[in-house]
């Protein structure tokens, strides 16, 4: 017969004692199919408790030209800068234990579990991941794919199910390789976002009579690659089905550079001491603040409807 008797401070105290293996173990875990870290740079300069974010858009402005060799009227270059604000809020996600798996841990000598502590995580990176790519309503965040900054246009073919290998390949390029508005120069994208239907379209259409997908043609065939010499980051999103205006299918490229668009996150997800908050049970909270995606030069993002 064994006697036990419940000791709370103990209890607590064993926990504590875990809380760095199990938060070391779950901050260094990697999740493949998070996308925003590989889409969107990510700034984590600002304050922790910064209230707001502020940035600048700027558009650059100016043209040579011949001129007299004593003339005083010299063309000028400048820009103009638009100030924005993005606010920054707070959210949380944690995890505890049961009185019974606390006492199961301690008695046997081993760590408690941290499936809970990586669920937490897990939370919230699908979190930051929904914010950065569609935005949230609720505090008034639009995304990656559907920012009103941008202006969608019409693809020049589209309807891919229906279109010749040569017209979407042109679509394509087109997107990659395209004059920002009031411009006369040429931005070029370096990375392009899909719908997975789009994109499993690409990768089991046969090119003509090759061995080769159009998808395997595209990533070693087009505009980017063949002028800077770098791989064209293809990727699918699955709010894209449904992103274009009328629920239709949009593609978005871009230049993934933090001169262009970024995304704030002040203070990254981060676990809080142990608290017992009730006679059976212990929490750990976890806390992050997140702003929205900054697209700073709108006209370097583009979105292509129809397709």
């Amino acid at each position: 017969m064994h006697n036990f008797t419940f000791d709370a401070q103990a209890a607590t105290s064993f926990i504590v004692s875990q809380s760095t293996h199990v938060e070391r173990e779950v901050n260094e875990t990697v999740y493949p199919d998070i996308q925003y870290p590989g889409l969107v740079p990510v700034d984590t300069s600002a304050h922790p408790f910064a209230q707001t974010v502020t940035y600048y858009s700027s558009d650059k402005f100016g043209r040579a030209n011949w001129i007299n060799g004593n003339s005083d009227d010299i063309p000028l270059a400048g820009s103009e800068l638009s100030q924005f604000k993005t606010a920054v809020y707070t959210a949380g996600i944690g995890y505890g234990y049961g009185w019974e798996e606390v006492n199961v841990a301690m008695r046997d000598g081993v760590n408690l579990s941290s499936t809970d502590a990586a669920a937490a995580r897990r939370a919230y990176e699908e979190f930051v991941d929904d914010v950065v790519m569609i935005g949230d309503a609720r505090k008034n965040f639009v995304g990656l794919i559907n920012s009103p900054a941008v202006t969608p246009v019409a693809a020049v073919t589209g309807n891919w199910p229906a279109a010749t290998d040569a017209q979407i390949l042109a679509d394509v390029n087109a997107i990659l390789l395209a004059a920002p508005a009031g411009t006369k120069y040429t931005s070029l994208s370096d990375t392009l976002l899909l719908s997975p239907e789009r994109l499993t379209l690409l990768a089991t259409r046969r090119l003509g009579d090759t061995t080769m997908t159009l998808l395997e043609w595209l990533r070693q065939n087009n505009t980017y690659t063949a002028l800077s010499g770098r791989p064209l980051t293809i990727k699918p999103v699955r709010a894209l089905s449904t992103a274009g205006a009328g629920n239709i299918q949009r593609m978005v490229a871009y230049r993934r550079d933090p001169n262009v668009l970024k995304v704030h996150i002040p203070m990254p997800h981060r676990f809080m001491p142990v608290w017992q908050d009730g006679p059976l049970h212990w929490i750990v909270p976890g806390v992050f603040r997140l702003g929205g995606v900054d697209i700073r030069r709108p006209a370097e993002v583009r979105y292509v409807d129809g397709i």
